[in-house]
Parts: structure tokens; sequence; C-alpha cells
């Protein structure tokens, strides 16, 4: 099957939270990326080059494109296209409360930057974090930047849109709810649990003022050393992986 300007069209409307949304896909690029996700989502379109199909002979998709790399430029939406690029089906999951009650929970209020969300799922995964919420005005998960930040985490970590204070309200005080504050208590010295919310704040405003009441546990990262003159904050993937870390360096 040859490559047409209609699919062109169609990968570029890709680009589009609008037409994502419509679709209930998205797209993803490069090689690894891609066999990443391979097996856990449903494919539906795959535009790759020879070579990368000569390595990949059994795909499970129902459309496969042969491209050459002028023509691999010119649909993809990278500045230097990798081999292949694919259309996926938007998963569906359901937030299991349950679930929440044993593990530990990054929770995002209103994090924007959809590098710092892609981040943030690639740490999950690592940490071995199976579930991401993230408020409403979050950045979207299907964001192409996003996908391609995420390394293959995506592949691993749900990612759940819902309003924050009502789920906070809903578990009750059940589970131990960690925030990041410049306030907070230093983080190495505190005694940390294997379960729990971790909420990290927007860019530029941190975390509300209404969710920080929810907070039982505020957390300092502190700098070093002390009383050295630094940075006001940390970006927050950064934060995320440093607290993460000490998460599981306890655990």
């Amino acid at each position: 099957m040859t490559l047409s300007k209609n699919k062109i069209k169609y990968i570029h409307s890709l680009e589009l939270k609008k037409k994502r949304k419509e679709e209930k896909v998205f797209l993803a690029e490069g090689p690894r990326l891609i066999e990443e996700l391979l097996p856990c989502f449903q494919c539906n379109l795959l535009i790759a080059t020879a070579e990368w199909l000569s390595k990949n002979p059994d795909i499970n998709t129902s459309e496969i494109i042969e491209v050459n790399q002028e023509e691999l430029q010119r649909v993809s939406l990278l500045k230097a296209p990798q081999q292949v690029l694919a259309v996926f089906k938007q998963p569906e999951y359901v937030l299991n409360m349950n679930e929440l009650q044993n593990n530990l929970t990054i929770v995002l209020d209103d994090v924007q930057d959809p590098g710092n969300l892609g981040t943030i799922i690639r740490l999950a995964d690592w940490f071995g974090i199976e579930n991401v919420i993230c408020s409403p005005n979050s950045a979207e998960v299907y964001n192409p930047k996003v996908i391609q930040a995420t390394m293959g985490g995506i592949a691993r970590v749900k990612v759940h849109y819902t309003p924050l204070l009502p789920l906070l309200d809903k578990l009750n005080n059940s589970l131990p709810v960690y925030g990041t504050f410049l306030d907070g208590e230093n983080m190495y010295q505190q005694q940390l649990s294997k379960n729990g919310l971790i909420i990290m704040g927007n860019e530029g405003n941190g975390i509300s003022s209404e969710l920080e009441k929810k907070v039982s546990r505020k957390l300092y990262i502190p700098n070093y050393p002390a009383d050295r003159n630094t940075s006001e904050s940390l970006n927050v993937a950064i934060a995320t992986a440093i607290v993460c870390a000490e998460f599981r360096r306890q655990g």
C-alpha cells in the first residue's frame, strides 16, 4: 500500500487533541517505542521503512504502509524521523480504588508541560508505580510529545484523569497523602510508607491551596549545603524522581 496525501493529512491531524479524542487514537514514533507498544495496544496503522519491516515481519495491524526515508520525513511529526511510526487505539482504564490502598500512586496537580508529564510516566515505570492520576487541567497523556517522552513507560503505567478533591474525599484519610513544599519536613529524615499518594504540583504554582489542606505529610527536598543560595525550586519531573527514589530506598 502506498502513502497517500490523505494518509499524510490524517497523521498530521493527530497533532490536534480534538482529533485524537474523536478518533480515540494516539501516535508514536521510533523503533524502540513502537516495539514496546505493539504487544500492549491495538495498532490501527503502521508506517515504516523496508529495513524496519524486514526485521519485524510479524506485525499484527490492519494496515501497513512501506515508505522510503523521504516519505517518512513527510509524514512524521519529528524533526529526525526514525524508521517507523504507528497509530494506536487509546486504552480505557478504570481507576481501582482498592489498588490504590496497597501501592504508591503519583498524583499530578495541573502539571501542564508535555515533556514533564511524559518523563514522570517514565519515572513511574522505572520505580514500579502503576498508576498516575492527573487533574483535568494537566497535560493530555496522548499528546505526541508526552508519548515520546514516556520512552515506552506508557505501556505499563495507567494514566487517569479525575478531579482531585473529590478523589481525596472519597479516600477519606485511608491513605497517607504526601506533597512537596518549601516549608515541609526534610524528606531524608522522615519515615516514608510503602503505600500512599504522592502529589506533585504545577510547574509555576506548586500544589494548590485546596489540595494542600488534604496533604497529611509535607516533605521538603533539601538543597546542599543548606545555607547556600540555590535555584528557587526544582523542575517537577526532577523532584518526582528524587522523591520516588527515596520512597523506594526506604521500602
